[in-house]
């Protein structure tokens, strides 16, 4: 480690306790945050706070730090910019920053066919855009998201959205027109059943679905995420993506794939639909998109992008030309650093270690993961599978006392999720898993 690892005895240190103290009287409690440590500066894989603790950083800011926290690139590109012109609006003045990303999204993301691309601020609102160009391409209002997705805080997003708490409770009602279906999570499978037949019946419930709560006449899009994040990191089998596919197709709905937590190389690919083999009709990106910069994206087929008039879509400050240049630089950095495969070699790594402590800790019922987005999913009994909710909060906490960020997911928050930027060190990895691997062991003994 280039800087001291943090230890239990200066975490959080005063400076971090002073700034928490005035955020507490100046924030509401409702934008929250995992730990209470007050970061200075930030670099690759590293965060350091303002007391001078450094901390391996295996939230990446919930998956926004793919290229790592201020990649040099990303800086030349932001100051360049800047230099130039921070914002003029697109709807006003244009420039070509725009122009250049969205034809970089059109080339990169899957589907051999014309494609737009238009750029809004969050993923959340990349979300609500894909909704209303389905909804103007197909002239119907339906949309089917799917159990345990999580896709914004938005009105339409809390809907599409499947945790109640925190996410939703308390805020209805929600937008109409919103339905649930099943999204295959084979670890909890019925006794005896295979993943095959598991996928069988969970497409079958979508066709009952349609005789008994709408109309497949009636639905403009399926909103899937390639492997569900909040939700837990569950990877579905291509078998299952390809059946939605065909579903799709069928009854002519449109699939929007959800990208921003699994896209800019997270899981090995460029783009998690790509281990599938499918093409999404249109995809939404954010995250690790502009390196940390707000902006998102929503591209698809070109005639459907085109359905909403001049005018139904954009907003005040989308596709922030300083966003975009941060964009352009982002997709550099993942070709010329080869991070697809860094991802590969990342979660290779993380798997190995995790199954390897999957052996010795009885807490930890499941490993699973695509490229590096990875996780564990920890039980109190193996046979039962009964959540270890206060298990893994202690974990996290722990975890951030001896110089390691982690996250927790899943509906019953009992999932340690890992999103290490990209360009984490062999050595900055091995350490984190050092301490990981630690504090599981500390809180299963304390049990």
């Amino acid at each position: 480690m280039e800087k001291n690892v943090a230890t239990t005895l200066n975490i959080p240190g005063n400076g971090s306790q002073a700034l928490h103290e005035r955020r507490m009287k100046a924030v509401p409690q409702g934008p929250y945050h995992v730990t209470p440590i007050y970061v200075k500066e930030a670099r690759g894989a590293l965060v350091t706070d303002v007391d001078g603790n450094t901390l391996i950083d295996f939230a990446g800011g919930i998956g926004i730090q793919n290229v790592g926290h201020c990649h040099p690139k990303v800086l030349k590109a932001v100051h360049e910019q800047v230099d130039q012109s921070i914002h003029t609006c697109f709807h006003v003045f244009p420039y070509e920053s725009y122009i250049a990303l969205a034809e970089k999204l059109n080339e990169k993301t899957p589907g051999n066919f014309a494609k737009k691309t238009m750029f809004v601020n969050s993923g959340a609102e990349a979300v609500e855009n894909a909704i209303k160009i389905a909804r103007a391409a197909t002239g119907r209002k339906a949309v089917l998201s799917f159990s345990r997705a999580y896709h914004g805080r938005t009105l339409m997003t809390m809907s599409l959205t499947s945790k109640v708490k925190p996410y939703k409770f308390g805020f209805g009602p929600f937008a109409p027109e919103t339905y649930k279906i099943p999204y295959p999570y084979y670890y909890h499978a019925p006794e005896g059943v295979t993943p095959e037949e598991m996928d069988a019946q969970l497409l079958n419930q979508i066709e009952e679905m349609f005789l008994g709560e709408v109309t497949a006449e009636d639905v403009a899009a399926i909103i899937m995420e390639p492997v569900q994040g909040e939700g837990g990191f569950i990877v579905p089998s291509a078998n299952f993506v390809k059946g939605i596919r065909e579903i799709c197709d069928k009854y002519g709905i449109l699939l929007i794939a959800d990208e921003i937590q699994t896209g800019y190389a997270r899981t090995g690919k460029l783009f998690a639909m790509e281990h599938y083999g499918v093409a999404p009709d249109l995809m939404t990106t954010s995250k690790s998109i502009a390196a940390g910069l707000p902006l998102s994206s929503v591209t698809g087929r070109a005639e459907l992008m085109d359905a909403p008039a001049a005018g139904q879509l954009g907003g005040t400050f989308a596709g922030s030309p300083v966003a975009c240049a941060a964009g352009l630089a982002v997709l550099d950095i993942i070709e010329e650093e080869n991070l697809c495969l860094r991802a590969q070699e990342i979660g290779e790594k993380m798997i190995a270690r995790f199954k390897e402590m999957q052996n010795k800790y009885e807490l930890i019922g499941d490993v699973r993961g695509l490229g590096a987005m990875v996780a564990m999913e920890m039980v109190t009994d193996r046979k039962t599978k009964t959540p270890a909710t206060a298990a893994v909060a202690e974990i996290v906490k722990d975890t951030w006392k001896n110089g390691l960020v982690s996250l927790s997911a899943g509906l019953n928050s009992n999932v340690l999720r890992f999103l290490p930027p990209l360009v984490v060190t062999d050595e900055q990895l091995e350490k984190g898993l050092d301490i990981l691997e630690a504090s599981i062991a500390r809180v299963q003994q304390n049990a």
